[in-house]
């Protein structure tokens, strides 16, 4: 069987790819294995170098890629070239890094004995990996899972193949052996009897919380590590000394990147009394002023929603909301024309239990909400099973992070978008997932952290206590 991608600008089959076979999969899987054997023993110093040339690769072929992530997702094509350059900038972090996270620690411990605190690589580790960072996502998994001396296999979201066969041909290109990275163009129907395949010593699945809580029953069954980056309704708190300019501008960002289609956007705007009417005019008109388009145009804002479906499910909330007693200030409707369009929106007065109150907004709609004060904002913005990223509005830093500090979330910021950057653990809590991506924290996730214990024959006794 093959599988189709298709252009959610114009609904045009972009290419198509034939589906790994059961006996495929069993060579790739023998494969990974066999390399991982070799590649664990592989000097840490060649391995990021390797990763050095993965990000050469690349910058190198960026509009190749760029274009491979419009054509099938519909990313703005100004976003597109973004996202490769992040994950060059994240390979050459690790290129740098890697040795020092994975050192050798020494602690003290008993006189008579030098204990040490070593990593050690795991194994082959599946990712199962989402359309809308169709590069990034995958690369924040492979570049610390390599450089830590483990081998990677890629089940890509059924909508990207052409980036996941593309991203196997970066770290082919770059030098890696044959194996360290593979991808596997399999049915979901699959993935749960590759968890559980012995030869498979753990998994990272960034997804929806129901796909989460299904590969982490299966990891669980087999005592295998697992890491779930899920999903997200962020808060973005305003408060009543906010700088308004700075605030609005990023509010837009935050709640329309990657067309609204991502955990960490800004999807619950929670703005206090004194200024709330201020926001929201300023909001509503500059959420209008966005371009909406051909994801190739470099003017365009806003692209199409990844698939005819997921714009669909997005309407759906949009109208129970508005159903429910909520308003509607800006758009509400997809727009008229080829291909999955939504219009940027905005909800207020959303009643709580409605959709947009309680469900995640995958999609370029902003729900705002007005609060008293600061505590209520705070009691709202936790108010949430979700529990990823988190940002307050203020020009009192010092208010700021103790605001932050009080988020039920795995990230908070201060006058800035929720973002993820190399040198930061990225992860979240509650029904968000739990693990962390990224800086030391993400190169530890899927090791061995073994402790070493040596000491002189015939020392000091024993101590009879676990």
């Amino acid at each position: 069987m093959s599988i189709e991608s298709v252009n959610p600008a114009t609904g045009e089959v972009v290419d198509s790819y034939d589906e790994t076979s059961e006996s495929q999969r069993e060579d790739r899987l023998e494969r990974a294995t066999e390399t991982y054997a070799e590649w664990r023993e592989t000097p840490i110093e060649r391995r990021q170098g390797l990763l050095s040339e993965a990000a050469d690769v690349l910058r190198g072929n960026v509009e190749e890629y760029a274009t491979f992530m419009t054509e099938e997702m519909g990313k703005p094509i100004v976003q597109s070239r973004a996202e490769v350059e992040k994950c060059a900038w994240l390979c050459e972090y690790y290129a740098e890094h890697a040795a020092s996270h994975l050192q050798d620690e020494v602690v003290a411990s008993a006189p008579e004995a030098r204990t040490v605190v070593v990593h050690e690589p795991l194994g082959p580790v599946l990712a199962i990996m989402p359309w809308n960072f169709p590069f990034w996502q995958v690369f924040r998994f492979a570049a610390p899972t390599l450089a830590a001396g483990n081998v990677g296999l890629l089940k890509h979201a059924s909508n990207v193949p052409g980036c996941a066969r593309a991203i196997e041909d970066v770290f082919r290109e770059a030098g890696f052996p044959e194996g360290a990275f593979t991808t596997l163009l399999i049915g979901s129907d699959e993935i749960d009897a590759v968890v559980a395949d012995d030869r498979i010593a753990g998994v990272t699945l960034t997804g929806s919380d129901g796909a989460g809580r299904a590969v982490g029953e299966t990891a669980g069954r087999e005592l295998k590590k697992s890491v779930l980056e899920l999903g997200g309704s962020d808060p973005f708190v305003v408060l009543e000394d906010a700088p308004m300019d700075e605030t609005v501008q990023a509010a837009v960002q935050a709640r329309l990147l990657n067309s609204g289609q991502s955990c960490i956007a800004a999807k619950r705007f929670v703005v206090v009394d004194d200024v709330y009417d201020e926001f929201v005019d300023r909001f509503v008109e500059a959420m209008d002023e966005q371009v909406v388009g051909d994801p190739t145009d470099e003017r365009t804002d806003v692209g199409p929603q990844a698939r005819p479906d997921l714009m669909d499910e997005l309407h759906e909330q949009v109208e129970k909301t508005l159903e429910a007693g909520g308003e509607c200030r800006l758009g509400g409707e997809p727009i008229d024309r080829e291909g999955a369009f939504y219009r940027p929106t905005v909800l207020t007065d959303v009643p709580e239990d409605a959709p947009a109150d309680r469900e995640e907004l995958f999609g370029p709609v902003a729900t705002v909400f007005r609060v008293p004060d600061e505590a209520a904002a705070i009691e709202k913005a936790n108010d949430t099973r979700f529990g990823l990223g988190a940002s307050v509005w203020t020009e009192d830093l010092e208010r700021g992070e103790r605001v932050a500090r009080r988020f039920e979330s795995g990230l908070a910021f201060v006058n800035e978008l929720v973002k993820s950057d190399p040198r930061l653990p990225f992860g979240g809590i509650k029904d968000s997932g739990y693990g962390r991506e990224l800086a030391e924290d993400g190169i530890t996730e899927f090791v061995n952290t073994k402790t070493i214990w040596v000491q002189r024959a015939g020392g000091a006794g024993t101590e009879m206590v676990e």
